[in-house]
């Protein structure tokens, strides 16, 4: 009996101790949870101030700088076709010959009666020289003598008219053959060979030329945006060449094509608030078409002053940016700011950030709340997060 009850008494003393080391073990684990993290590591940047050219982008339409709807200026039947369609053709390039036997006949008869003209002129010519020598002889009237003149003077203006005729039956023979007034590149023929074309009431249109090098481009601009470019506008004004701007067009990612604008519209539309500029663009390799769409990169008369920093340090809650400022004690504090262009790479800061600050840029999901203590890391704004540090030597 003494033996059973000491041997229980061993048992409760073991479970007593054993229940000591947990709870001592337990607490202690507790103190390790609950000691504070060490700041985590971030890459800091003082932000970038520098002179700046400023630049807007418009969407717009390329245009041609001359477009002709090719008419002909005589009626009749179409009896050649002379050009390819879509052909890039030169000024004076035969396009169509209207059937030019009526025209002929014309010119004929014209002549014709240019040659009757003279003979009544010389005739007449004649006529009144004699009355002149009769009539200083006193053998013919005042009235014979003055008739006579009337008839000289008379066929002289018959072969005038004669002589008009002649060269309207000439320039209607011309207008059969029907030439390029400009250089570029041609349309659809609306007419073919054997088709009537009529030239009155109103002529028919056979087809259409539209000008390549250079080209137009078309863009409307807000008031505000305008009145930051009046500037270069203005200094334009007496030269030859305004503003310099930069077109895309496709998928051209950057701006390659150079222009100038030439002409800006003098008031701007009520109904819309913009109003209407043009570029001057060269089209040497005739890639460019009128109608196309377009993408106008406008510059700035003079640089500015911007604060630049890298994107990936902006932050976005809802409507607004955001960055973290390192500020006193190596704390991340919330900066709200407004974004502009990218120059370069680098994001303008337009407003919220100055010039000697530094902020986070990479690491900043590493940042639970403003005001949360880092440890900053130095580095060049827009150079890649620094590699993470190599197992120890040995290892």
């Amino acid at each position: 009996m003494f033996k059973v009850r000491s041997f229980g008494r061993v048992i409760s003393v073991c479970a007593v101790l054993t229940g000591l080391v947990l709870i001592g073990g337990c607490g202690k684990e507790a103190n390790q949870h609950g000691a504070a993290p060490p700041p985590p590591p971030v890459s800091v940047a003082e932000v970038i101030v520098r002179d700046v050219v400023p630049s807007d982008v418009f969407n717009g339409r390329i245009e041609a700088v001359e477009s002709v709807q090719l008419r002909p200026q005589v009626g009749g039947v179409i009896e050649q076709v002379r050009y390819r369609e879509g052909d890039i053709i030169k000024k004076g390039e035969l396009l169509f010959v209207i059937d030019q036997r009526p025209f002929r006949a014309d010119l004929e008869r014209a002549e014709a009666e240019l040659a009757r003209a003279n003979a009544q002129a010389n005739l007449a010519r004649m006529e009144r020289q004699r009355a002149v020598d009769l009539y200083a002889r006193k053998l013919i009237s005042t009235e014979e003598h003055d008739q006579r003149l009337a008839t000289e003077a008379q066929a002289d203006a018959n072969v005038r008219a004669a002589e008009a005729a002649v060269r309207l039956a000439r320039l209607d023979l011309e207008y059969t053959r029907i030439r390029a007034p400009i250089t570029g590149r041609t349309g659809r023929a609306l007419f073919t060979v054997g088709n009537l074309v009529a030239s009155e009431p109103t002529p028919d249109v056979l087809t259409t030329i539209v000008s390549l090098d250079p080209v137009y481009v078309y863009f409307d601009s807000d008031e505000l945006t305008y009145l930051r470019h009046a500037g270069s506008a203005r200094q334009a004004e007496g030269k030859d060449k305004g503003p310099v701007v930069f077109v895309s067009v496709g998928n051209e990612a950057d701006f390659p094509r150079k222009g100038y604008v030439d002409f800006v519209d003098n008031q701007v539309d009520p109904r819309t608030g913009t109003i209407r500029l043009r570029a001057v663009l060269e089209n040497k390799d005739y890639q460019l078409t009128p109608g196309q769409f377009a993408r106008i990169k406008l510059l700035a008369s003079a640089p500015v002053q911007a604060v630049l920093i890298d994107d990936k340090a902006i932050l976005t809650d809802q409507d607004r940016k955001y960055v973290y400022v390192l500020g006193p004690e190596n704390r991340a504090m919330r900066r709200d700011i407004q974004i502009g262009q990218v120059y370069e790479g680098l994001r303008n800061v337009i407003s919220g950030l100055e010039a000697g600050e530094k902020i986070i840029v990479h690491g900043v999901q590493k940042v639970f709340f403003p005001g949360m203590p880092v440890t900053p890391q130095m580095i060049t704004m827009g150079d890649p997060p620094p590699a993470p540090p190599g197992p120890p030597a040995g290892h």
